[in-house]
């Protein structure tokens, strides 16, 4: 049940990336083009789903299991550090390079684009990098 409940909710977020235009890398690259022809469109998604989420996170704080069972893992770490600014800026770099970050390029595999499929072969081969090295660091 959970794996379907997972796979339902990935569709719907899914749907609703594409229906706001997150799938779009022309209409996110208006949206981080500051000094050009800046669309603020995306601003309204992302508030959006701040605040749809927001209500959730309320609730979710206060159980201990999720509505189907498994355990809640809410975040506990708070502070800011070095790794966390680094990934950011290099999130954010592939983001204003690109157009697109996991979430939109996920949805877009449906349909076959180049770009979508080179991005996330991009983004596979990073995070084994990334695993590879964290391995080789806790060693």
């Amino acid at each position: 049940m959970r794996k379907i409940t997972a796979l339902i909710a990935g569709l719907i977020f899914g749907l609703g990336l594409y229906l706001s235009g997150m799938t779009n890398p022309a209409k996110v690259l208006g949206f981080l083009d500051l000094a050009g022809d800046w669309d603020p469109s995306l601003a309204l998604v992302m508030l959006g789903a701040l605040m749809v989420s927001s209500v959730f996170f309320f609730f979710a704080r206060r159980r201990d299991t999720s509505l189907l069972g498994a355990p809640m893992q809410m975040p506990i770490r708070r502070n800011i550090d070095r790794r966390l600014v680094l990934g950011s800026i290099v999130f954010g770099m592939g983001w204003a390079i690109a157009g697109l970050c996991p979430g939109p390029a996920l949805a877009l595999l449906l349909t076959g684009r180049w770009q979508a499929v080179l991005f996330t072969a991009a983004m596979l081969a990073g995070m084994l990098v990334f695993a590879g090295l964290e391995s080789r660091k806790q060693r």
